[in-house]
This record gives structure tokens, sequence and C-alpha cells, in this order.
């Protein structure tokens, strides 16, 4: 599938914001847009292995579409909630464990580049990355 690769964030949109709005304090902020953020999608059907490797930490998550688990932030948020196949975008819909909201999460591929488009509590931001 179009995901499969290692992608290196190239920039961010309005991730400064939405950070905020998530409760993220400003020191957590300031690093987390220096994260030279690497991120590896493997699919294999209806199952994905992605290995998201930071400054800050190495974590690899496997998830089977429509099935739901529980995953923990950069930032020790706590979610759940699954990823599905939209048309040609993986959408993924969780919900905080300690208040409840709303996080959704698009990844798509836009002119060769991985958008992924976050929007928490009405403000939206992107971070996009190019294939290594």
């Amino acid at each position: 599938m179009a995901f499969d690769g290692a992608w290196k964030v190239d920039r961010s949109e309005n991730y400064d914001k939405f950070m905020e709005k998530m409760g993220i304090n400003v020191v957590k902020r300031k690093l987390a847009a220096h994260d030279n953020l690497k991120v590896t999608i493997t699919q294999d059907g209806n199952k994905f292995t992605v290995k998201e490797s930071s400054t800050f930490r190495t974590i690899e998550i496997v998830f089977e579409l429509g099935v739901t688990f529980n995953y923990t932030l950069a930032d020790g948020t706590e979610v759940s909630g699954a990823w599905n196949i939209e048309g040609n975008k993986l959408v993924g819909k969780f919900k905080r464990l300690d208040n409840g909201n709303e996080l959704n999460t698009v990844r798509e591929i836009v002119g060769g580049e991985l958008v992924q488009t976050y929007t928490y509590e009405g403000v939206e931001a992107k971070r996009i990355f190019k294939k290594e």
C-alpha cells in the first residue's frame, strides 16, 4: 500500500496550538516541535506495524484495522480507539482515557508526502513527512 515505507517529518502546521489544546506544557511543546520524528509503516493485509522513532522515544505499534487498542502518546496521554481505511485515507478515531475527549488522526498520501492531520477539540494540525 502507499503508506508503506520510512517517513521523516519535514514540517508542521498549527502543531503548537494543537499540543496546547491537548494540555501539553510549553516546555514539552518546544521539544516536540523538534522531535525529528521518523515513522516506518508496513502493512500485511489488515495488520499494520508502525515504528515511531524520535528524539524522545522509539515505539512499535501493531494494530488491525477496525480493532480497538490502547496507545500512549509521546506526552503520556493514554487513548483508546481504532484505525480504519476510508477511501485512500487511514483514519484513526481515539478517545482520551483521562477525559473522554475525541482525538482524530488522518494519514494520507498527498503529492508523494505523508500528511498526518490531527483534530482535537476543534483545533486541527498537520505534520508532513517526506519518504526516506
